[in-house]
């Protein structure tokens, strides 16, 4: 008797989001910050990943069905770089609908040691064309401002719009920013997405903002919604009772229901796990089909706003 193979799991489960009112994606996407390196990203004594290994994992995700990634031309290790890994594997051309969102303000130089942000028109210039030289592109589907601290983000924002108008970037979003700071880049140009970190018990206080978002139109794109607090590090802490018991409940990993939680929190949230292991990528997009009780989103809940928690 011949068994009916298991179905693969696809990124459409997830539903769908359309960016700017033109660019529709799966829920489910991939980020790219976990791919050139094994262990800890962001670090100059990264150990690359292999390059087929990386590779593999690109081509699978479009697979299944993932046509968001969410990329940078700082993240890198010694020897590999997730966008020239990205140009390498999709490129050529690259799917119709596939959308690629970098980001800038964040500078590493070639060592891997960590510069000083691009603030001038000048330095965002330069890192929007290292993203398209990399991606081999002649242009951005969507470009993030990546921010540190609360200060004014006018000038900068209002670079890359010019470079929008320009025709080098297609639409702009805005990271780890505050409510006033996107109200800020909203008077100046269109703002499609948020990114900022957000999971459960991460942030609780952003749930207003979240909503926010969701009314203006506007993707609420977490990072580190699984790793948490372990950040670029990964998923590094023990996992909380309640995680524990809504993944038992469904048969699921811990990190599922930490996907499948940030997609509950409105229709606008788009969830950009990454990973370099083909089975955490099926599992990842898999959890786009998870649906989550009552019961479930209300223990959840009560970790969310715990102390402490996450």
């Amino acid at each position: 008797m011949t068994s009916t193979p298991t179905p693969l799991p696809d990124a459409s489960a997830s539903g769908t989001w359309t960016l700017g009112g033109e660019l529709t994606v799966n829920r489910i996407g991939f980020g790219a910050m976990r791919l050139p390196q094994r262990g800890e990203a962001l670090v100059e004594t990264a150990v690359p990943r292999d390059r087929a290994e990386a590779i593999a994992v690109l081509r699978k995700a479009v697979d299944l069905g993932v046509n968001h990634i969410d990329t940078a031309a700082f993240y890198f290790s010694p020897t590999r770089s997730a966008n020239e890994l990205i140009s390498s594997a999709l490129g050529g051309p690259y799917p119709d609908d596939l959308v690629i969102a970098t980001k800038v303000g964040p500078c590493r130089d070639a060592s891997g040691a960590w510069g000083t942000h691009a603030r001038t028109p000048e330095a965002l210039r330069g890192q929007v064309e290292e993203n398209l030289r990399q991606l081999g592109r002649d242009h951005l589907d969507v470009v993030n401002l990546r921010i540190v601290g609360t200060d004014s983000i006018a000038d900068r924002f209002g670079a890359l719009a010019e470079l929008r108008e320009a025709g080098l970037i297609r639409h702009l979003g805005v990271s780890n920013i505050t409510p006033e700071q996107l109200g800020e880049a909203q008077a100046i140009a269109p703002v499609v997405c948020v990114q900022n970190m957000y999971g459960i018990g991460v942030r609780p206080e952003y749930e207003d903002f979240v909503r926010l978002c969701g009314e203006q139109g506007i993707a609420f794109v977490p990072f580190y919604a699984i790793a948490a607090a372990g950040r670029q590090g990964g998923a590094t802490a023990a996992e909380s009772p309640e995680v524990l018991a809504v993944a038992e409940a469904h048969g699921a990993s811990a990190a599922q229901v930490r996907i499948a939680w940030t997609l509950h929190q409105g229709p606008h949230l788009l969830a950009i796990p990454g990973t370099g292991d083909p089975a955490h990528l099926a599992a990842n997009v898999e959890a786009g089909a998870l649906r989550l009780t009552p019961e479930d989103l209300a223990l959840l809940h009560g970790l969310h706003h715990a102390p402490e928690a996450g």
